[in-house]
């Protein structure tokens, strides 16, 4: 539904406050009430910043939300490229220099909200009424519940979901591999291993290894002062110990092949493998080595004490900002909502295969189709949003590295204590 805003009729004291920014910096109010006073259409400057590989797509957006709201203003958008995965660290560095909007990924919330980064959208209900024709709670209930908690803190919301497939699972080869075969980590290395292949996952991650913990009943998380809670050297459902166990009789098989952090995707090519874990991002490499024979599912589970527990996840979001510090925050909402709403996230799936976080269109059939996103959807009833401090992935990547290269005896339980002990340990030590 396009709204002509000229027929809005807004105070020139709503326009001011909706629409030009207070959070850092000159504020644009005296143009932006002489406008609304006159009649004259505003004069809009927002910078964007998205990843390098969606600049095609965002320009098109772009292009639309100008045109859609050309009748209230005359909107200029910069469009700049910036990583979801560093976008933290570069908005922190200069927070009121940051664009507009700018895409990041769940996990760097907690940081952005810290840093006064993000302008909640809880408050930018009046403005999406009134120019958007949808409120604050239409937005949450277009996108999925998860989606929405990942884009929010202390119970409110402070970003808008844009994607949800920043998780991994398991691609496997059907020609080598059954469905029956896949659903545990046991009968999987044992038919791969017959097969003369290999199964691959990254290890030396924090963000992968992680899934074995989480599966088990363990936790993370971020305190106020940015260090990381975890209690992987304790119990849960099982010790941490049982399920360090379980992880060293994984690697200890022949057909394991623990894979450096980024280098998955060289693996899947290389034709020796059946199975391997990773996220969507590898789904074309996967279909072109596997072949007929491409699907995906869920993660198998694996023995911890003689059970069969499911491995865990990460389950991770792509959502956008609105800079708190935005001389035009209004209208960076509007732009901010653009891009992720029903029909941006329709196109983002038909150009690049990005799994939405709106309902509707992760109910369509075309999205359901998609064997990787299928996958992805199926795993992540047993994902987590994972929050951790800024202490925790070196020690757990290397701890994942050692369970890697079968440093650890599987019966020297001391030993695995000791490993687990210096791992929460360098997690949670004081962030300097």
């Amino acid at each position: 539904m396009k709204k002509k805003l000229v027929s809005v009729l807004l105070s020139a004291a709503m326009v001011a406050t909706l629409l030009a920014g207070c959070g850092g910096g000159e504020s644009e109010e005296p143009a932006a009430e002489e406008g609304a006073a006159s009649g004259e259409k505003q004069d809009v400057a927002l910078r964007m910043w998205g990843a390098e590989e969606d600049q095609e797509l965002l320009q098109g957006l772009i292009d639309s939300f100008v045109a859609e709201y050309a009748d209230a203003a005359n909107i200029t958008v910069e469009l700049g490229v910036e990583s979801e995965s560093t976008a933290k660290d570069t908005v922190l560095t200069d927070v009121e220099a940051a664009a507009d909007v700018y895409a990041f990924a769940s996990d760097q919330l907690p940081y952005l909200v810290n840093g006064g980064a993000l302008q909640p959208i809880d408050d930018m209900d009046e403005v999406l009424q009134t120019y958007a024709g949808k409120s604050v709670d239409d937005v949450k209930s277009a996108n999925t519940p998860d989606s929405v908690e990942a884009a929010s803190m202390n119970d409110k919301m402070y970003a808008f979901p844009m994607t949800a497939d920043n998780g991994y699972f398991l691609y496997y080869d059907s020609t080598i591999l059954s469905e029956e075969d896949v659903a545990t980590w046991d009968t999987m290395l044992a038919k791969a291993n017959e097969a003369g292949k290999k199964v691959a996952m990254t290890l030396a991650s924090g963000w992968y290894n992680a899934g074995f913990f989480y599966g088990a009943g363990f936790t993370t998380g971020l305190n106020d002062d940015g260090t990381t809670t975890i209690d992987w050297n304790g119990e849960a459902d099982y010790t941490g110990v049982e399920v360090t166990q379980g992880m060293l009789n994984i690697t200890s098989s022949p057909a394991f092949m623990p894979v450096a952090d980024g280098d998955i995707s060289n693996q899947i090519a290389s034709g020796q493998l059946c199975a391997a874990v990773s996220g969507t991002w590898d789904s074309a490499v996967a279909q072109e080595a596997f072949g007929d024979g491409f699907a995906a599912t869920k993660l198998p589970t694996f023995t911890v004490a003689g059970d069969q527990v499911q491995q865990g996840s990460v389950a991770g979001y792509k959502l956008v900002a609105v800079n708190a510090h935005s001389e035009n925050v209004g209208w960076a909402a509007l732009l901010a909502d653009w891009i992720t709403n029903e029909s941006a996230q329709q196109q983002r799936f038909e150009a690049r295969k990005i799994g939405p976080s709106n309902q509707t269109v992760l109910e369509s059939d075309e999205v359901k189709a998609d064997i990787a996103l299928s996958a992805l959807a199926e795993q992540n009833e047993f994902g987590v949003v994972q929050l951790t401090g800024q202490n925790y992935s070196d020690p757990s990547a290397t701890f994942g590295e050692i369970i890697a290269k079968g440093e650890l005896d599987v019966n020297d339980t001391e030993a695995i204590q000791a490993a687990l002990d210096t791992l929460v340990e360098g997690a949670t030590a004081p962030v300097n």
